[in-house]
């Protein structure tokens, strides 16, 4: 979400552990993401979330355990959703297209998420970034290994970390904008043009890719 997070209060219902730790994940972010993390208490989490900080606190001892376990989490789902969408597609411009899609439909879906990962405030904390860093590692690792051409293996893994810049570079542009600009929408029908768009000068570089 591109505005500032507004908690709710819902009603206190006894849910199973895992559900439990997904419900306050899931509302961290927004919290967070709206609030960074210095601004950001246990006890507003907690009011956010409609539980007790004794509550918060039998799912994670302490607020910087929970933002780093959010900025796994966030990686993590976004890393699944491009590499699954490159795997379902067929022919390389079409793998190409697809991951470009997945990660620009995440932003649009799951702002908050991308805010989180990708914003100025977390990168300040250096285990933050170094958070940050291990998630970018991961997803440039995924693209180099999907890379079709005959170059080496360090050639491969610069390609991946170029392609994963371009997405996450064009991605704060966009939210930028939306932020900035009320007539700039994050939308599934917009993520899918912003692919196509960007997919296109991706193909066009990876396919004069050459041992060199």
């Amino acid at each position: 979400m591109v505005s500032g997070f507004r908690p709710t209060r819902p009603a206190a219902s006894r849910l199973p552990a895992a559900r439990r730790r997904r419900q306050l994940l899931d509302i961290a972010v927004e919290v967070f993401a709206s609030r960074g993390f210095h601004g950001t208490s246990m006890e507003e989490l907690a009011d956010a979330a409609g539980v007790t900080k004794p509550v918060l606190y039998q799912h994670f001892s302490s607020k910087r355990l929970l933002y780093l376990e959010l900025l796994d989490d966030v990686g993590t789902r976004m890393v699944e959703a491009v590499t699954g969408a490159v795997s379902a597609a067929s022919g390389p411009h079409g793998q190409v297209e697809a991951g470009f899609r997945a990660y620009f439909r995440f932003v649009a879906q799951q702002t908050s998420a991308f805010n989180l990962m990708f914003g100025s405030g977390g990168r300040r904390d250096e285990e933050f970034a170094e958070a940050v860093r291990s998630v970018e590692e991961r997803m440039a690792g995924s693209v180099a290994a999907l890379i079709e051409a005959d170059i080496d293996a360090d050639h491969r893994q610069i390609l991946g970390y170029g392609i994963v810049g371009l997405a996450e570079t064009t991605s704060r542009h966009w939210v930028s904008d939306a932020e900035a600009n009320q007539t700039v929408v994050l939308n599934v029908d917009e993520a899918d043009r912003l692919a196509r768009r960007v997919a296109d000068l991706a193909w066009g570089g990876l396919r004069g890719v050459h041992r060199c």
